[in-house]
């Protein structure tokens, strides 16, 4: 064990064991925003026609969360919105909807038991994940910055994973390897090991994570909150499987896609459909 894990290990249990004396809970609300990248294989959209697209699709795909979290758990769902949709975007006669996902979806875990518990959907088919959190290897940098009241540490981790791409025109997926960098900034002044999405496990609440360009940040901390004291649901909606299940149910359904539209290249215009880890 290195000289940065062991630092590590020994912050997380001292911001785990204050956080258990303290019996700390609270609300955090974030906004995402992502960087839209499109490449199409066209001669019938001009350059300002596919500008006019991906701005489109980046502001309709800002999102508003919520992470409501206790000493050892926490619930992760989007924000009730009326423009919480598919991103829809249309320039030229072109049109692309991008489904964001439901906003009634949760994410919980359980940094006791180091599990988690997953609502999702595949083709209109809805699912449970239950399984063990995957940690991350993250390492401290000893770089500070203000988010909001608070001073945040940053913290990095990167690792390579197995994906799968398919696009119009192909006849089989494609085997990719794509590396994941993740940046998070912390805060040791909330001492839990709590964040957004599937990232925890750092000694506080991690306030900003840029991941493969998106943007999670938070702007809002509701800390033992009175008035509405905080309540964390288990998602039950869903056939319930693994993480491996899941992903081999998300590849079953790339390859129906792959097969109807397998070698059709179509007007010139072209999609790519990648999933991975």
């Amino acid at each position: 064990m290195n000289t940065k894990t062991l630092l590590f290990t020994a912050l997380f249990l001292i911001a785990f064991g204050q956080l258990m004396a303290q019996g700390l809970t609270g609300r955090a609300y974030y906004k995402s925003s992502s960087q839209i990248k499109l490449q199409m294989d066209s001669t019938k959209m001009a350059p300002e026609q596919m500008a006019e697209i991906q701005a489109q699709l980046k502001k309709q795909m800002e999102r508003e969360y919520v992470l409501s979290f206790t000493p050892i758990e926490s619930n992760w769902k989007q924000v009730e919105s009326l423009g919480g949709g598919p991103a829809t975007a249309s320039s030229g006669g072109m049109t692309m909807v991008i489904n964001t996902g439901s906003q009634d979806r949760i994410l919980y875990k359980n940094i006791a038991e180091q599990a988690y518990e997953q609502e999702q959907d595949v083709m209109g088919k809805e699912f449970l994940i239950k399984d063990a959190l995957e940690p991350a290897e993250w390492e401290l940098t000893g770089e500070t910055k203000k988010i909001g009241n608070y001073t945040a540490q940053k913290a990095t981790y990167s690792r390579i994973i197995d994906s799968q791409r398919f696009s119009t025109g192909m006849t089989e997926m494609e085997k990719v390897k794509d590396t994941i960098q993740v940046v998070a900034w912390f805060t040791p002044d909330i001492p839990v090991p709590h964040g957004p999405e599937n990232f925890f496990g750092l000694p506080g609440l991690i306030l900003e994570i840029q991941n493969s360009g998106r943007t999670l940040i938070c702007e809002k901390i509701e800390l033992n909150p009175s008035a509405e004291p905080v309540a964390i649901v288990r998602p039950k909606r869903g056939k319930e499987v693994t993480r491996e299940e899941f992903r081999t149910i998300q590849e079953e359904s790339m390859k129906q896609m792959m097969n109807r539209y397998q070698g059709k290249p179509g007007d010139g215009n072209q999609f790519t459909i990648r999933i991975g880890n």
